[in-house]
């Protein structure tokens, strides 16, 4: 029997936690869409992340993807992955939970570090000592990603697909979700 998405799911938590790539293979396991709302920014600005953020600001930045998550959770009904920035906003946050559900991928420090330390793509990151700034940031964040909807570890030994179906198995503790 095939599962039917009700809502939109949308993926939160630090940057490498697996949101993409969980999130690709979620919305081919539900058949549905997948949508990336800092690849939407990108389109949109035509250049990127980083680059918005050095020209424009992070202000400016998160005024434009609050603006994307929502014509995303207006516009269809998929699952959405999120920058790890955007549930930290409340505005952002009550619209997600109005208009589908959060659900964060809780990966420890540790696994967040292998994953993101050999790439330069993660503006906040660019700074003189990346993995002290990145447990910054993950204290800081955490009490917050903590709010969401549900909660799914995100583990090494896990494979994408190990944790795209526990994050169903989640899912299917809303049937106003997921059945």
């Amino acid at each position: 029997m095939a599962l039917k998405l009700k809502k939109t799911v949308v993926l939160v938590g630090m940057m490498g936690a697996g949101k993409t790539a969980v999130g690709r293979a979620l919305a081919q396991r539900l058949d549905v869409p997948f949508l990336d709302s800092d690849a939407e920014i990108v389109k949109a600005a035509n250049m990127s992340i980083a680059e918005i953020f050095e020209r424009d600001g992070e202000p400016f930045f998160r005024r434009k993807e609050t603006q994307v998550i929502e014509r995303l959770l207006d516009e269809e009904r998929g699952i959405l992955s999120t920058g790890g920035g955007a549930y930290l906003s409340e505005g952002n946050r009550r619209m997600i939970s109005d208009k589908g559900v959060a659900v964060w991928l809780d990966a420890d420090l540790e696994l967040l570090w292998n994953r993101v330390r050999h790439k330069d793509t993660r503006p906040l990151l660019r700074t003189p000592d990346p993995r002290a700034t990145l447990a910054e940031i993950y204290a800081a964040r955490v009490p917050t990603y903590r709010l969401s909807d549900l909660t799914v570890k995100s583990d090494a030994s896990y494979t994408i697909d190990d944790t795209a179906e526990r994050v169903i198995g989640a899912l299917l503790t809303r049937p106003d979700v997921l059945e």
